[in-house]
């Protein structure tokens, strides 16, 4: 047996995760990912009003907001058989754009950046090569050998300060770094400026969501923004995703083929093999043909086995997940019994995850799920844009099962869903200008009704469904992209996708596993999302600290 090593709590993520991996002969042999808390709403919503819903289950992550708003709106609508303006649509869209740009700007740099990044290697570099390097690299606005001397001169304060905050316990100097320091000092510049940028993408939220996190406008029928809908208030939101979409084409991108130039052999490391989207983004009524990403499901790798996802084929399993025993389950059927019993990774039961399968296979989602269903789709934008990025880096086209090609996936939808927007902002003006200023649709509640609603999203496929009975929930379960990536294995002994993507990553030092983390935070886990704890007699929420 090799030797064990766990990581608890992974950081620079959202919620409690922990990592257990088997290191032999320098690489991962096995590996177990366990989801630290147990998720209660599912249970709080039985017997409350479905419109309920999505104020509840928006609040499952300060992040995902509006993610579970959209999903789970979607999903009464459904239920209750109430079609959107297109307008509403629109607005939808643009909020759900906005998350995307947000999400995928704050994961690159914030949360993954320093597992490539050495900031303290930053300290030795010389302000002027970076500045010359920061040219070649891109035409941002940010530069100079003053602006990096100021930079570098900020960083050292910060270290010599002792207080390092978010640097803290960094495995800074880790022979498994490999930019030279001009690109650290260039990244770790980018990094601050990506700190105030997230701030003023926020907003894009606030302008047609009334705030950011967890919005107020979305309603069962539409959206509730009519008054929004005036030539300020768009030119605002415009003005915003211009400077953000600046931003991702003139430093994120370039930032991101810098990076990865150095690191072409991680284009070998963390693969999965099938891969699952919901698609989103309707660009009509008919959902979803409309879709502008598309719905799709690639098993073994096999692009040209494209086939349509069906939510139907969706089943969770629980036999290794705390929950009382059953078999798998469709979520329409699905039940939430927690049972909270030992960690045993090896023959039990050891996460507050289920394990979510399709057609009984586990299933990566997110930026690189939706890349690969869209490339083979053959949605335009995306196949010329990750053509460009395996030419530009001179790799092939399998180097995309890997952590590096999750993380430049996150890139490359971010570019182009951004690219995007514009059209949808005009779409909005140009129905304004025709007098069409209908954002909602008017409904009744029925006695009955079962509905789901489906969206891709940030972190990947997202699922709720809901069934009415006499006006009220019956039953709520959703199904979050980290249950999909970060679940356990099922009866059949299945890993799950990051328990699979982490067999085979090397270990230099196991009392340092940076690898380790590299590729389970190029996933963008949201541990959040799917698990809270809370006390169903006195419904309090337990606070726990992770020393």
């Amino acid at each position: 047996m090799g030797q064990r090593v766990t990581i608890d709590p992974i950081t620079r993520i959202e919620g409690h995760l922990r990592i257990e991996v088997e290191v032999e002969g320098g690489k991962v042999v096995d590996a177990w990912s366990s989801a630290q808390m147990f998720r209660g709403i599912e249970i709080i919503l039985q017997g409350r009003d479905p419109r309920d819903a999505p104020l509840f289950t928006q609040r499952s992550c300060g992040v995902c907001t509006y993610v579970h708003y959209l999903s789970s709106v979607r999903a009464v609508e459904a239920a209750v058989g109430v079609k959107i303006p297109e307008n509403a649509r629109i607005i939808r869209n643009l909020l759900h754009g906005a998350q995307f740009q947000h999400d995928h700007i704050v994961h690159f740099y914030h949360l993954h950046a320093l597992d490539w990044v050495d900031v303290v290697s930053a300290l030795k570099a010389d302000p002027a090569k970076t500045a010359v390097l920061a040219d070649n690299v891109s035409d941002s606005p940010m530069g100079g050998t003053d602006y990096f001397k100021q930079v570098q001169q900020r960083l050292q304060t910060f270290v010599d300060s002792g207080q390092l905050g978010p640097l803290n316990n960094g495995y800074w100097g880790h022979p498994a770094y490999r930019l030279p320091p001009e690109a650290n000092l260039m990244a770790s510049a980018h990094y601050i400026e990506a700190l105030r940028l997230q701030a003023k993408t926020a907003r894009m939220h606030a302008i047609f969501g009334a705030k950011n996190p967890h919005l107020q406008t979305l309603v069962v029928g539409g959206v509730t923004s009519i008054k929004d809908l005036n030539p300020e208030r768009i030119m605002k939101f415009l003005s915003l995703w211009r400077e953000t979409q600046d931003f991702v084409e003139k430093v994120y991108i370039p930032d991101l083929l810098a990076v990865a130039s150095f690191y072409k052999d991680w284009g070998a490391i963390g693969g999965t093999s099938n891969f699952l989207s919901w698609g989103d983004l309707p660009q009509g009524e008919t959902e979803p043909d409309s879709h502008y990403l598309p719905r799709g499901v690639i098993m073994k790798r096999d692009l040209a086995g494209l086939k349509m996802a069906d939510q139907e084929k969706v089943a969770e399993d629980v036999v290794r997940a705390w929950y009382e025993k059953g078999s798998a389950k469709h979520p329409f059927k699905g039940e939430t019994k927690p049972q909270h019993g030992d960690y045993k990774p090896d023959d039990g039961k050891y996460s507050w995850f289920k394990a979510p399968r399709y057609e009984g296979e586990p299933c990566e989602v997110g930026p690189l799920a939706r890349a690969l269903v869209s490339y083979a789709s053959g949605v335009k934008e995306f196949k010329e844009v990750i053509d460009g990025v395996l030419k530009k880096l001179d790799i092939p086209v399998d180097a995309l099962y890997s952590t590096l090609g999750r993380t430049a996936a996150r890139g490359i939808e971010t570019l182009v869903i951004g690219q995007k927007m514009e059209g949808w902002i005009m779409e909005l003006v140009e129905n304004i200008k025709k007098g069409d200023t209908r954002t909602y649709q008017s409904w009744e509640m029925p006695d009955k009704g079962m509905g789901y609603g489906l969206n891709d999203v940030a972190r990947g496929a997202l699922g709720h469904w809901i069934e009415i009975e006499d006006k009220k929930i019956k039953n709520y379960q959703y199904v979050v992209p980290s249950t999909w990536n970060l679940g356990p294995r099922c009866e059949k002994g299945k890993l799950g996708p990051v328990e699979e993507a982490l067999i085979g990553t090397p270990v230099a030092d196991p009392k340092r596993p940076i690898e380790v983390l590299r590729t389970v935070h190029s996933f963008d886990p949201c541990i959040a999302c799917g698990v809270h704890v809370i006390d169903p007699h006195s419904n309090e929420v337990y606070k726990i600290r992770a020393l």
